[in-house]
């Protein structure tokens, strides 16, 4: 990952690098480390979490210390894009119960942690009273070097169960990332997320948003699907059916995956963020740059 992130900064098709996040949910590297090791790595592009799941299970104190590091360190390259976390199966409810968070927290302790990191990135001696959290006279030293830092929320719900989730994003994120799992999730949902800025005074055209988005590189578009179904299941759990996959993943020859990400862009999608579910990493990287980008391009 340290190797695809010095090549992408050094690509200016590219203009972030993006991590994973979980405590115990998922074997991978702990983000805030890792992002530390990015800092080091590149110069030029943002870093990212997509999302950080365990936001709402984290002591919003130390991790606005570790993030306003982080900022410092990369010269004000971080962007935090947070999430409930939640996933299906139980996984997030088990590595919130360590701590004795239960998944129908989650959302408010997002938005709590929220508004602390805000408060303890942009003032000294700060007191907070709130449903999880209370505390006095509390000064974090650095502060990020972006004034304001921003922090996203990443949300993907059903459009039927919406309302709460993407008026939340309109009320009080600075940008927004989700995933197409079905067709056109993304078009819909951002119908959803105009209106409800809308109504919270603010400008849809200007406000930011990302689409995560799987790619996998093959003439062969059934094997294509078939190997990222694989990756995902071994990173997830068998939790996505395959048409989840087929909506979700850019699949098969470049021309078909360059025309899957215009597609995408159509519905809204103001910048794409991808993840190679294969794990020939390596290789499918060098054929994004080489096959699909140029598509992209020309």
């Amino acid at each position: 990952m340290l190797a695809l992130a010095r090549a992408a900064d050094q690509n200016p098709a590219f203009d972030s690098v993006w991590v994973g996040d979980s405590v115990m949910a998922k074997p991978r590297p702990e983000s805030i480390a890792l992002l530390g090791a990015l800092s080091s790595a590149t110069s030029r592009v943002k870093l990212g979490v997509g999302c950080m799941a365990s936001f709402p299970i984290r002591d919003p104190i130390v991790f606005a210390y570790q993030w306003a590091t982080l900022d410092l360190l990369s010269a004000g390259r971080m962007q935090l894009a947070v999430c409930t976390g939640i996933v299906a199966g139980g996984v997030s409810a088990r590595e919130g119960g360590i701590w004795g968070i239960p998944d129908a927290r989650r959302g408010e302790r997002m938005a709590e942690n929220i508004a602390i990191c805000r408060h303890l990135w942009s003032a000294d001696d700060v007191s907070f009273e709130g449903k999880y959290r209370s505390f006095k006279n509390v000064t974090i030293s650095p502060r990020p070097v972006q004034q304001p830092c921003p922090i996203w929320i990443a949300a993907n719900p059903m459009p039927h169960q919406s309302a709460v989730a993407m008026r939340r994003v309109a009320q009080i994120a600075d940008g927004w990332m989700s995933v197409e799992i079905f067709p056109n999730l993304f078009k819909t949902l951002k119908g959803q997320l105009d209106q409800f800025l809308r109504e919270a005074g603010k400008d849809s055209d200007t406000f930011p948003n990302i689409a995560y988005h799987n790619i996998n590189i093959n003439s062969d578009k059934a094997r294509a699907l078939e190997e990222s179904k694989r990756f995902l299941d071994a990173y997830y759990g068998p939790v996505f059916a395959p048409e989840m996959i087929d909506a979700w993943t850019a699949a098969g020859p470049p021309a078909g995956c360059a025309a899957q990400l215009r597609k995408l862009h159509r519905d809204g999608a103001k910048a794409i963020t991808l993840r190679i579910t294969s794990w020939d990493q390596r290789g499918q990287f060098e054929r994004l740059l080489n096959e699909v980008l140029p598509l992209l391009f020309e």
